[in-house]
């Protein structure tokens, strides 16, 4: 937390944009939240291997229960940390990933008149707000960007540092490994492949799900007998997975997306498994060697590829939108880059497509975006996070496949490649994918005219 939670009496935060029911007022004096473990979950409705889109019963796929878990509930840890006696943060954990969070407001919640706590995402305008009893948390998690009401049921108790179970079942096998998946096998649902890579030590599980849009990130959870359990929450995304591991070593279960999409899925252990290579996917269409556009930035500036900041020199166009954890973990890796080679003659300007339908919304969230990761390049707004809407507005590429998406232009002004999704740090692909760019931008560079 940034600031004491010694304020006036009386004194109301107003939180503009977050329609909260009620204004927080201080009236006491908060020594803040017990530090040290908490265990949190996002309560999704029951039933986590459901029919299909259609409302078909699938018997042979979901006649297995997890009852080492509460039906329902998407676990994640936390910590809060105290930086001095009257400021706190709280550090979200998953597998090897540390999510701080120092956007926090606690206070008398008039319309409760109880201790209330506010915990805010601004990168992904998403927030937390629950009321605090004793060890206690309980509220929801409320998503402001989705265009419609969107919240989930938050609870969180102070020192559990478990995440699924406490339960110690001797796993039936170690899935550590390269796994082929495909999700949405039920019948009528739009399937897609994907690579599990998973790390097990003992019931300790954590990995992630690589597709050819991107990953789902730092996943942790637990191997009970034949039950496989994964979660991850990071203020945008909250996802789960639940499988049983067969008696022919394959894995059925099923994954959910906070609660408004759910599949199921099948893996197979595949050391040599690939996907599609990220090149490969979204083109140029015929008659095409470049794009253009025309797009205003949060400053009401109208921006274009053909202005003389971007001439003669290689330009990465990214397309993104603030909402998106994946474009958040290129736009990090493209700001690394070029504060590490602050010589280099290259230009990188992003297109944000976004949830917002309201242009002034979706300006704050860029403008919020670019301010909280500590981003100097252009970010203009480009249009909706529809991705047909995506496809109108560039409409030399042959489709907008994945947010984000990076287009590599030589000096020249010719696109050079088309990099879709993004393979990032929680993936074994990540180290390659950052040799191969730093390859490709030297190479680019060298052909570059001198000035």
């Amino acid at each position: 937390m940034n600031r004491a939670f010694r304020l006036l009496s009386g004194v109301c935060i107003l939180l503009l944009g977050l329609q909260l029911s009620g204004c927080i007022v201080i009236e006491n004096e908060f020594s803040g939240l017990p530090p040290g473990p908490w265990r949190a979950v996002l309560e999704l409705e029951p039933n986590m291997v459901t029919p299909n889109p259609k409302g078909e019963p699938l018997p042979e796929k979901v006649n297995f229960e997890f009852e080492e878990v509460t039906n329902g509930e998407l676990p994640f840890n936390m910590e809060v940390v105290y930086d001095n006696p009257d400021s706190f943060h709280i550090v979200i954990i998953n597998g090897e990933e540390r999510i701080t969070v120092d956007d926090i407001t606690i206070g008398l919640d008039r319309a409760t008149a109880k201790d209330t706590l506010i915990i805010r995402f601004p990168v992904y305008d998403s927030y937390i707000k629950a009321i605090y009893e004793e060890d206690i948390l309980e509220g929801e998690w409320i998503v402001e960007n989705r265009g419609e009401p969107y919240s989930i049921p938050f609870l969180a108790k102070h020192g559990q540092d478990h995440r699924f179970t406490t339960l110690r079942k001797d796993p039936v096998m170690d899935i550590s490994g390269r796994w082929s998946v495909t999700f949405g096998v039920e019948e009528g649902a739009e399937s897609y492949p994907a690579i599990g890579e998973f790390q097990q030590d003992g019931n300790h599980l954590t990995g992630t799900f690589l597709t050819e849009t991107g990953d789902y990130r730092y996943l942790q959870g637990s191997v009970q007998a034949d039950k496989v359990y994964l979660s991850t929450f990071d203020g945008s995304h909250a996802f789960m997975f639940e499988a049983k591991i067969r008696p022919d070593s394959s894995m059925l279960g099923s994954f959910r997306s906070g609660e408004h999409f759910r599949t199921l899925w099948e893996a197979r252990r595949a050391p040599d498994a690939e996907l599609r290579h990220p090149d490969e996917l979204t083109k140029l269409k015929e008659g095409y060697e470049t794009i253009n556009f025309s797009f205003p930035n949060p400053e009401g500036e109208t921006i274009s590829l053909s202005d003389p900041q971007y001439q003669g020199k290689p330009v990465i166009v990214q397309l993104m939108g603030t909402w998106c954890p994946n474009c958040r973990d290129e736009s990090v890796f493209l700001r690394d880059y070029l504060e590490q080679h602050p010589d280099q003659k290259l230009e990188v300007i992003a297109l944000a497509f976004e949830r917002y339908k309201e242009q002034d919304k979706a300006m704050d969230a860029i403008r919020t975006y670019k301010q909280q990761l500590g981003l100097e390049y252009e970010i203009l707004l480009a249009g909706s996070s529809d991705k047909a809407a995506a496809a109108e507005a560039l409409p030399m590429l042959n489709r907008v496949y994945s947010y984000p998406t990076m287009v590599m232009l030589g000096a020249d002004g010719k696109v050079q490649r088309i990099h879709t999704g993004f393979a990032g740090p929680a993936t074994q692909q990540y180290a390659e994918f950052k040799k191969d760019f730093n390859t490709f931008i030297e190479k680019l560079l060298r052909q570059a005219p001198e000035n």
